[in-house]
């Protein structure tokens, strides 16, 4: 199998294969993703996908047919069962997590089997991607079937450049944690380099279920993840707005328009154009057109609502269901103000062709879009591409996506069949010039930002992306450097080890006091057996208290520096800086106090040098907002000259301004020059220490986030690993016969 650059992968591909008699036949699709990626010229472009029919009812020689037919037309198929189809697709894609996703609780069935499904196809994808894909392609991933393989393909191919965009809403985190598999799927997206919504709120939905469920630091449209730098985008989908111009000025479609309007002559067409599912409201718009009839009977014999309903999962029981209601609503409304001569529904349950869709868009003069909730709604954007030079009026759902970008709508609240009924009034009174004035303002919205440049965008921000722009430039050691980092230990007479203590050698705890605090016996006897040889120097560079370091580190011959650096002992003995944060201090106390009462899990750290507001114990969306606003006044109280301000890890903290872990690492470098040097941090006070050792040692950075160190470990179970590397196990043993006491504590 040949390998491509470029990878698209969805659920559905834009060439389809069913079995008529003895003989597949394919058919090609014309939707918005397929006719907006054939137009981008992507060289080495390929489409992975399901092929549309179930494998069992396709033989070895069928299915070498269909790889060769799809191969002819740049596409790679995935064959599915029976089984995974029913499970995967009809199961936990559209009984779990399309109904949670909409908001339709009631609707939602949790079911493993459906689950175990999920995982098995996502897995037969990421296969598939392996075959069809270069090492370092750029694949392009396509919504909520789906959200387990950005991880998946990570795994298999780690030099490749990951988007994942989510066609439907993402719910709010209140919604969102109901679902049983709500962290897998977030870690499954978490996989890429790129993930793109449609509008805002869903992007702001999926950071805060990021910050709340896998405990991840999401700034501004970014999320760090996994030692790399996620981007969350905004694209809101647009349409072939060329191709509808072009079929609502076509004469095909001319046609079909003027037979409309002989149709419903004297009469003023309100359109509705859905899949027939329980997302769209169309209970609730028939509802409302009812209201309206009732409330304005002057437009009874002047109106007439032409109801397209497109067939949906009709094999389905929840659906026909709603069929049933749909259709007996018709006949209500229909018996109870129809005429001989009049009926005020023509209900249509069927596919229509293109060309006559865009000609009843054109022929409507107001268009009834009442999603309940809905990711984007295309079918909005299509009727503005296609009334061209005509009038005619949108009433748009405020749950729909599309509202975002179709600003000038009679927006309504789907849920509210009274103000429904409101706004039909008010589209059909609406003044001509008053209509066309907003269509022309959509149109040209659309026709700047169609579908085109919506893939275009994402495309380029993969292109950026793997271009290295959201990327950290640190690596993870690998084998052979590690190899060498401990040989040039071994080998040098000079060693130094700058180890910062909370996140890099000691786990965080909930509390910052010392008791909590204190080193387990296993870090302190590691801590001695690397200090047992007088060639190697360890120094503690903490922002602790400088008692908490004495009490813990009581003993051994270990250099400390408190509070950042504002007090450092070596051999012994200790010295601090003069305390200039003291003219400040009450202000900063007044103003941690007010966000700490206020903020349930906080508290605060009082130091002689520094003042430090903890929310480790805060909600995390909370926690967060709290903390930029704390900053933020923080900076607009506090003299730049005297103290400044930072967020490091769960904290936000007022540090004397000459207050720096660097100058610690200059002066111990200095004082012991050493010929190799092992520097490990995880915090932002950190990188003053990074850059004072340089290029003269090795720098890690525990946890992920930009650095100035060279390489990068996980966690602090990483830096024990290699500290007992360092130390070994046999010098331990000849330890064992020496005193653990310092020179200085010796009697």
């Amino acid at each position: 199998m040949s390998k491509y650059p470029f990878v698209i992968v969805s659920n559905r591909l834009p060439i389809s294969v069913a079995q008529h008699g003895d003989e597949l036949v394919y058919e090609t699709s014309s939707g918005g993703l397929a006719t907006a990626m054939s137009s981008l010229n992507e060289p080495g472009t390929v489409w992975v996908g399901w092929c549309g029919m179930p494998a069992d009812d396709l033989t070895a020689k069928q299915k070498q047919q269909i790889r060769e037919e799809f191969a002819r037309n740049g596409a790679v198929p995935v064959f599915l069962t029976k089984a995974q189809v029913n499970l995967f697709y009809e199961g936990y894609c559209n009984d779990t997590v399309w109904p949670l996703f909409h908001y339709f609780q009631s609707a939602t069935r949790y079911v493993d089997e459906y689950w175990t499904a999920y995982e098995q196809v996502n897995e037969l994808f990421a296969a598939a991607v392996r075959q069809a894909a270069q090492a370092n392609a750029r694949i392009w991933v396509q919504d909520y079937q789906l959200m387990l393989l950005p991880a998946l393909i990570r795994t298999v191919l780690p030099k490749s450049t990951i988007g994942f965009f989510l066609h439907i809403p993402f719910p709010s985190f209140e919604i969102y944690r109901l679902l049983p598999e709500r962290t897998r799927l977030l870690e499954g997206i978490m996989g890429a380099d790129v993930v793109g919504f449609h509008i805002y709120d869903y992007a702001r939905h999926f950071m805060s279920s990021c910050r709340r469920l896998i405990g991840v630091d999401a700034p501004e449209m970014s999320i760090e993840y996994d030692g790399r730098i996620v981007h969350v985008g905004i694209y809101p989908i647009g349409v072939d707005y060329k191709k509808f111009v072009q079929t609502a000025r076509s004469a095909e479609s001319k046609t079909i328009e003027r037979r409309l309007k002989r149709r419903y002559k004297n009469q003023r067409i309100i359109l509705s154009v859905d899949r027939l599912d329980y997302s769209k409201g169309i209970p609730q718009r028939l509802e409302a057109y009812q209201l309206f009839l009732q409330n304005h009977p002057e437009y009874q014999g002047k109106v007439v609502l032409q109801m397209i309903a497109v067939p949906s999962r009709t094999d389905v029981p929840s659906y026909q269901e709603l069929r049933d209601k749909v259709e007996q609503s018709v006949s209500r409304i229909n018996g109870i103000f129809g005429t001989a001569d009049w009926m005020p529904i023509s209900y249509q349950f069927q596919n229509r062709p293109f060309a006559e869709i865009v000609a009843s868009y054109a022929s409507a003069d107001v268009m009834l879009v009442t999603p309940i909730r809905d990711g984007m709604n295309l079918v909005a954007k299509e009727y503005v591409a296609s009334k061209q030079h005509t009038s005619g009026v949108l009433v748009l759902s405020e749950l729909a996506g599309a509202i975002d970008d179709l600003t000038e709508v009679v927006a309504v609240n789907p849920n509210n069949p009274h103000e429904i009924a409101t706004a039909i009034a008010t589209a059909l009174e609406m003044p001509v010039r008053e209509q066309k004035r907003r269509l022309a303002i959509m149109q040209k919205r659309l026709a700047e930002y169609d579908i085109q440049t919506w893939a275009r965008s994402f495309i380029d921000d993969m292109s950026l992306a793997a271009a290295g722009g959201n990327k950290p430039v640190n690596i993870t050691l690998n084998a052979e450097q590690r190899t060498r980092l401990v040989s040039e230990y071994k080998a040098a007479k000079r060693r130094l080890i700058i180890l910062d203590y909370d996140g890099t050698i000691k786990p965080f705890t909930s509390s910052h006091s010392v008791a909590a605090g204190r080193p387990p016996l296993h870090l302190t006897l590691l801590l001695a057996r690397l200090t047992q040889r007088r060639s190697t120097q360890l120094a503690v560079v903490s922002g602790r208290p400088a008692k908490a370091l004495t009490t813990w580190f009581r003993g051994l011959r270990i250099d400390l520096a408190a509070e950042h650096g504002a007090r450092v002992r070596r051999r012994g003995k200790w010295k601090q800086l003069p305390n200039t944060l003291s003219p400040a201090r009450a202000d900063v106390l007044r103003i941690l106090q007010r966000y700490t009462d206020s903020t349930p899990g906080s508290e605060i750290e009082e130091k002689d040098y520094a003042l430090t507001w903890h929310y480790r114990n805060v909600l995390p969306e909370q926690a967060y907002n709290r903390a930029v606003k704390l900053r933020q006044e923080l900076l607009q109280t506090i003299d730049p000259a005297i103290a400044s301000v930072h967020m490091g890890n769960k904290v936000v903290e007022v540090k004397q301004k000459n207050v720096n872990k660097g100058v610690v690492v200059d002066e111990l470098i200095s004082e012991y020059k050493p010929d190799f040097i092992l520097c490990i941090g995880d915090d932002y006070t950190d990188e003053d220490m990074f850059q004072a050792v340089g290029d003269q040692g090795y720098t890690f950075k525990v946890g992920s986030g930009e650095t100035a160190a060279t390489y990068r470990v996980n966690g602090v179970e990483d830096v024990i690993a290699l500290l007992e590397k360092l130390a070994g196990q046999t010098q331990f043993v000849k330890r064992l016969k020496r005193p653990l006491i310092a020179p200085w504590r010796r009697k």
